[in-house]
Protein backbone atom coordinates (compact mmCIF):
# COMPACT_ATOMS: atom_id res chain seq x y z
CA UNK A 1 0.00 0.00 0.00
CA UNK A 2 1.31 3.43 -0.97
CA UNK A 3 -0.01 6.48 0.88
CA UNK A 4 0.49 10.13 -0.06
CA UNK A 5 -0.26 12.54 2.80
CA UNK A 6 -0.99 15.34 0.33
CA UNK A 7 -3.92 13.25 -0.93
CA UNK A 8 -5.26 12.38 2.54
CA UNK A 9 -7.40 14.27 5.01
CA UNK A 10 -5.81 15.34 8.31
CA UNK A 11 -8.03 12.80 10.10
CA UNK A 12 -6.89 9.96 7.84
CA UNK A 13 -3.25 10.99 8.31
CA UNK A 14 -3.73 11.01 12.09
CA UNK A 15 -5.26 7.53 12.12
CA UNK A 16 -2.53 6.17 9.84
CA UNK A 17 0.36 7.63 11.83
CA UNK A 18 -1.01 6.61 15.23
CA UNK A 19 -1.40 3.03 14.01
CA UNK A 20 2.08 2.68 12.50
CA UNK A 21 4.22 4.84 14.84
CA UNK A 22 3.92 2.26 17.62
CA UNK A 23 4.29 1.67 20.44
CA UNK A 24 4.32 5.18 21.89
CA UNK A 25 5.08 6.04 25.52
CA UNK A 26 2.32 7.80 27.41
CA UNK A 27 2.84 10.92 29.50
CA UNK A 28 0.19 10.98 32.24
CA UNK A 29 0.32 14.69 32.99
CA UNK A 30 -0.75 16.21 36.30
CA UNK A 31 -0.99 20.00 36.21
CA UNK A 32 -2.47 22.68 38.50
CA UNK A 33 -5.77 24.24 37.41
CA UNK A 34 -5.17 27.21 39.68
CA UNK A 35 -2.30 29.11 41.24
CA UNK A 36 -2.64 27.36 44.61
CA UNK A 37 -2.90 23.90 43.03
CA UNK A 38 -6.14 23.26 44.90
CA UNK A 39 -7.54 21.66 41.75
CA UNK A 40 -5.47 19.41 39.51
CA UNK A 41 -5.91 18.29 35.92
CA UNK A 42 -4.84 14.79 34.85
CA UNK A 43 -4.59 13.81 31.18
CA UNK A 44 -2.66 11.33 28.99
CA UNK A 45 -0.65 12.25 25.88
CA UNK A 46 1.08 9.78 23.60
CA UNK A 47 2.70 12.39 21.38
CA UNK A 48 5.49 12.36 23.96
CA UNK A 49 9.18 11.58 24.20
CA UNK A 50 12.61 12.70 25.41
CA UNK A 51 14.40 15.12 23.07
CA UNK A 52 17.47 16.24 25.02
CA UNK A 53 19.54 15.07 27.99
CA UNK A 54 21.59 18.21 28.66
CA UNK A 55 19.46 19.81 29.91
CA UNK A 56 16.86 17.04 30.32
CA UNK A 57 13.99 18.09 28.06
CA UNK A 58 10.85 16.17 27.17
CA UNK A 59 8.36 16.86 24.39
CA UNK A 60 4.58 16.97 24.72
CA UNK A 61 2.38 17.62 21.70
CA UNK A 62 -1.25 18.56 22.25
CA UNK A 63 -4.10 19.41 19.95
CA UNK A 64 -7.01 21.57 21.07
CA UNK A 65 -10.37 20.62 22.54
CA UNK A 66 -13.24 19.77 20.23
CA UNK A 67 -14.48 23.38 20.52
CA UNK A 68 -11.08 24.72 19.40
CA UNK A 69 -9.97 26.02 22.80
CA UNK A 70 -6.73 25.00 24.47
CA UNK A 71 -6.70 21.71 26.33
CA UNK A 72 -6.55 22.23 30.08
CA UNK A 73 -3.08 20.68 30.36
CA UNK A 74 -1.74 23.10 27.76
CA UNK A 75 -3.45 26.11 29.33
CA UNK A 76 -2.17 25.12 32.78
CA UNK A 77 1.40 24.73 31.55
CA UNK A 78 1.35 28.05 29.72
CA UNK A 79 -0.12 29.88 32.71
CA UNK A 80 1.64 28.13 35.60
CA UNK A 81 4.72 26.71 33.89
CA UNK A 82 4.84 23.36 35.72
CA UNK A 83 3.56 19.81 35.65
CA UNK A 84 4.33 16.29 36.81
CA UNK A 85 4.64 13.62 34.13
CA UNK A 86 3.91 10.05 35.24
CA UNK A 87 4.71 6.80 33.47
CA UNK A 88 1.58 4.72 34.03
CA UNK A 89 1.58 0.94 34.31
CA UNK A 90 -0.23 -1.43 31.97
CA UNK A 91 -2.74 -2.35 34.70
CA UNK A 92 -3.84 1.32 34.78
CA UNK A 93 -4.99 1.41 31.14
CA UNK A 94 -8.64 2.01 32.03
CA UNK A 95 -7.77 4.85 34.42
CA UNK A 96 -5.50 6.43 31.83
CA UNK A 97 -8.18 6.18 29.15
CA UNK A 98 -10.86 7.60 31.48
CA UNK A 99 -8.68 10.62 32.24
CA UNK A 100 -8.63 11.56 28.54
CA UNK A 101 -12.26 12.70 28.52
CA UNK A 102 -12.99 16.40 28.10
CA UNK A 103 -14.13 18.24 31.22
CA UNK A 104 -14.98 21.86 31.82
CA UNK A 105 -12.04 24.08 32.72
CA UNK A 106 -11.22 23.71 36.40
CA UNK A 107 -12.84 20.30 36.86
CA UNK A 108 -10.49 17.55 38.01
CA UNK A 109 -10.23 14.06 36.52
CA UNK A 110 -9.10 12.87 39.96
CA UNK A 111 -12.56 13.33 41.45
CA UNK A 112 -14.35 10.03 41.90
CA UNK A 113 -11.23 7.93 41.29
CA UNK A 114 -9.13 5.83 43.64
CA UNK A 115 -5.96 7.67 42.66
CA UNK A 116 -4.12 9.19 45.61
CA UNK A 117 -1.82 12.20 45.74
CA UNK A 118 1.36 12.35 47.84
CA UNK A 119 3.99 15.04 48.30
CA UNK A 120 6.71 15.03 45.67
CA UNK A 121 9.88 15.50 47.71
CA UNK A 122 12.25 18.04 46.24
CA UNK A 123 9.40 19.94 44.57
CA UNK A 124 6.41 22.07 45.51
CA UNK A 125 4.11 19.69 43.66
CA UNK A 126 2.37 16.40 44.29
CA UNK A 127 2.49 13.10 42.41
CA UNK A 128 0.27 10.04 42.04
CA UNK A 129 1.10 7.45 44.69
CA UNK A 130 0.18 4.43 42.55
CA UNK A 131 2.56 5.19 39.65
CA UNK A 132 6.22 3.97 39.68
CA UNK A 133 7.79 6.95 37.86
CA UNK A 134 7.15 10.66 38.21
CA UNK A 135 9.03 13.59 36.69
CA UNK A 136 8.59 17.13 37.95
CA UNK A 137 8.87 19.47 34.98
CA UNK A 138 8.88 23.17 34.19
CA UNK A 139 7.94 24.70 30.84
CA UNK A 140 11.01 25.36 28.70
CA UNK A 141 9.47 26.42 25.39
CA UNK A 142 6.13 26.55 23.60
CA UNK A 143 5.82 26.27 19.84
CA UNK A 144 2.87 26.07 17.50
CA UNK A 145 3.20 23.66 14.58
CA UNK A 146 0.87 22.58 11.80
CA UNK A 147 -2.22 24.10 10.27
CA UNK A 148 -4.63 23.91 13.24
CA UNK A 149 -2.11 24.48 14.99
CA UNK A 150 -0.76 21.82 17.34
CA UNK A 151 0.85 22.90 20.63
CA UNK A 152 4.40 21.60 21.02
CA UNK A 153 5.50 21.97 24.63
CA UNK A 154 9.10 21.38 25.64
CA UNK A 155 9.42 20.82 29.39
CA UNK A 156 12.61 20.56 31.43
CA UNK A 157 12.84 17.80 34.03
CA UNK A 158 13.76 19.28 37.41
CA UNK A 159 13.28 16.27 39.67
CA UNK A 160 12.72 12.54 39.18
CA UNK A 161 11.10 10.02 41.51
CA UNK A 162 11.31 6.30 40.81
CA UNK A 163 9.89 3.59 43.08
CA UNK A 164 12.72 1.69 44.81
CA UNK A 165 11.00 -1.56 43.77
CA UNK A 166 11.91 -0.97 40.12
CA UNK A 167 15.55 0.07 40.70
CA UNK A 168 18.71 -2.02 41.02
CA UNK A 169 22.49 -1.67 40.80
CA UNK A 170 24.27 -3.43 37.94
CA UNK A 171 27.66 -5.14 38.09
CA UNK A 172 29.43 -1.80 37.67
CA UNK A 173 27.51 -0.19 40.52
CA UNK A 174 25.34 1.93 38.23
CA UNK A 175 21.69 2.54 39.05
CA UNK A 176 19.44 0.77 36.57
CA UNK A 177 15.68 0.76 36.14
CA UNK A 178 13.87 -2.52 35.49
CA UNK A 179 11.46 -2.10 32.57
CA UNK A 180 9.71 -5.37 33.39
CA UNK A 181 8.89 -4.04 36.87
CA UNK A 182 7.91 -0.58 35.67
CA UNK A 183 5.45 -2.30 33.31
CA UNK A 184 4.85 0.81 31.21
CA UNK A 185 1.60 1.21 29.34
CA UNK A 186 2.11 1.90 25.63
CA UNK A 187 -0.24 3.52 23.14
CA UNK A 188 -1.21 2.03 19.82
CA UNK A 189 -3.92 3.21 17.41
CA UNK A 190 -7.61 3.74 18.18
CA UNK A 191 -8.57 2.28 21.54
CA UNK A 192 -5.63 -0.14 21.56
CA UNK A 193 -2.86 -0.22 24.14
CA UNK A 194 0.05 -2.56 24.74
CA UNK A 195 2.24 -3.88 27.53
CA UNK A 196 5.82 -5.17 27.48
CA UNK A 197 5.23 -8.71 26.33
CA UNK A 198 8.91 -9.64 26.26
CA UNK A 199 12.11 -7.78 27.09
CA UNK A 200 15.26 -8.97 25.35
CA UNK A 201 18.79 -7.70 24.94
CA UNK A 202 20.86 -7.61 21.77
CA UNK A 203 24.37 -8.92 22.27
CA UNK A 204 26.89 -6.59 20.70
CA UNK A 205 30.15 -7.95 19.25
Amino acid sequence: MDLSPDQMSPTDIYHALTQIIIPRPIAWVLSPNDTNAESLNLAPFSFFNVVCSDPPILMLSMGNKSDGTLKDSCRNLLERQRCVIHIAQDAQAAQVSDSARELNLGESELEGTELELVDFNGTSMQRLRQVPVALACRLHQHLEVGNKPQNLLLVEVEHIWVDDEVCFNDGKGRVRFDAEKIKPLARLGGAEYASLDQVFRVQRP
